[in-house]
C-alpha cells in the first residue's frame, strides 16, 4: 500500500518574467493562485493541525512561478517555521532584472534568513539561453548573479537541460560554470506543460555517445534511457506519495471551510482515483514499449507520455494529476 509521506500546500501567485520553451507552470500566462496573506493563514493551520494529528507527515509551503515574492523574506520565515524544505532553497529562474547593488542587498539578506542553495537554469550559450527563455539579457543576469552569490559563500547549483538543440554549447558551458566553481548537473527536460514543444528535440543515446567525457560526467545515464533500456530494467513499483494542495481562487473558501481531515481524504482518493485506473509504469511500458524509439527518456517523462496515451485510447475520464500547477499527487 503507498504510504502518504508529506503534503506539499503551494500558492502559485508571483508571475514569472520568462517565458521557457519547455516551461511546466506558468506556460499560459496565467496565474492560479490566491492573495498572500490568505495563502499563509490557511497553509499555518494546516501545519499546527498537521503537527498535533498526523507528525508522521511531512509538511512544505512554497510559492511560485518564480521566487520573486513581494513578501520573500517574510514567506522564507514561514517556510523556516514549518520546517519546509523550500526555506533553504531557492530556483532564481525568472527574476526581475536588478542592479550590481541590489542583487548584493537581495542575496545578503536571503543569506540571513538562512538560505544555503541558489539554483539556476542555463539553457545554453548566451544568445540561445535568452531565445530560450524569451527574454533578452536574462543570461547576463544570471550569471552576474551567480558571481555575487558565489562572493557572499552562498551555493550555487547550475542546471543545463539538454536538447538537440544546445549539444554544441555544454563543453564552453561547463568550462564556465567550473571557472566559477559551481555544482553543476545536465538533465532531460521532460513533456509536461510546455514540454511537449520540444519533443522532437530529445536527444537520443547517440547523442548521448557522442558527448565529450567532460559532459557525461555530469550526465546521470542511469536516470535517462530510452523506452527499451527501461523496459529491460524497470525500477521497482513506488511506495511513498506526496499529496500536493493548489490554492485557488475555485477553491479556497470551500477549504477554509473544510476539516483538514477531510481534505487529506480527498487528496488521498484523488491519487487513488487516478492510479487504480492508470496501468503501472512496467505495464505500460509492456503495452507500449517502441524499441526503435531512441530517444532518452526519464522515468517520469516517459510515464507521462504512456499515461496520457492510455488515457487517450479509453476515453477515461479522469481528473490529470500530473499537472503540476493543480491539486494532485507525486508517487515515488
Amino acid at each position: 500500500m503507498v504510504k502518504t509521506k508529506s503534503i506539499n500546500i503551494f500558492n502559485l501567485n508571483v508571475p514569472c518574467f520568462n517565458h521557457c520553451r519547455y516551461c511546466l507552470l506558468s506556460w499560459d500566462n496565467n496565474l492560479l493562485g490566491i492573495p498572500y496573506d490568505r495563502s499563509i493563514k490557511f497553509a499555518r493551520r494546516f501545519y499546527e493541525w498537521l503537527k498535533v494529528n498526523h507528525p508522521e507527515i511531512n509538511f512544505s509551503y512554497y510559492f511560485g512561478y518564480s521566487m520573486d515574492h513581494p513578501h520573500l523574506l517574510d514567506v522564507i520565515k514561514f517556510m523556516k517555521e514549518t520546517n519546509s524544505p523550500s526555506s533553504k532553497f531557492l530556483q532564481f529562474d525568472g527574476m526581475k532584472f536588478r542592479e550590481k547593488e541590489e542583487l548584493e542587498i537581495l542575496l545578503n539578506n536571503l543569506k540571513r534568513e538562512g538560505i544555503e542553495i541558489l539554483n539556476f537554469t542555463i539553457y545554453g550559450q548566451r544568445k540561445f539561453h535568452d531565445k530560450f527563455a524569451s527574454r533578452k539579457g536574462d543570461f547576463d543576469l544570471m550569471i552576474n548573479t551567480i558571481k555575487i552569490a558565489k562572493k557572499l559563500k552562498l551555493n550555487v547549483e547550475v542546471g543545463l537541460p539538454v536538447i538537440k538543440d544546445n549539444l554544441k554549447d555544454l563543453d564552453e558551458l561547463i568550462k564556465l560554470f567550473t571557472k566559477l566553481k559551481t555544482k553543476l548537473f545536465l538533465f532531460t527536460p521532460h513533456s509536461g506543460g510546455r514540454g511537449k514543444t520540444i519533443y522532437s528535440s530529445k536527444i537520443t543515446i547517440n547523442d548521448y555517445l557522442n558527448m565529450s567525457d567532460d559532459v557525461k560526467k555530469y550526465f546521470n545515464k542511469a536516470n535517462n534511457k530510452t523506452p527499451y533500456e527501461w523496459f529491460k530494467s524497470p525500477p521497482k513499483e513506488v511506495e511513498n506519495r506526496s499529496l500536493q494542495l493548489s490554492l485557488m481562487p475555485s477553491n479556497i473558501e470551500k477549504l477554509e471551510n473544510s476539516s483538514f481531515e477531510d481534505i487529506v481524504t480527498y487528496l488521498e482518493e484523488l491519487d487513488e482515483s487516478f492510479y487504480d485506473k492508470v496501468p503501472s509504469f512496467t505495464e505500460l511500458l509492456n503495452k507500449y514499449v517502441d524499441i526503435n524509439d531512441d530517444r532518452l527518456y526519464t522515468k517520469k517523462d516517459l510515464y507521462q507520455i504512456y499515461v496520457k496515451r492510455y488515457i487517450d485510447e479509453n476515453n477515461l475520464d479522469i481528473v490529470d494529476i500530473t499537472d503540476e500547477r493543480y491539486s494532485g499527487s507525486i508517487r515515488y
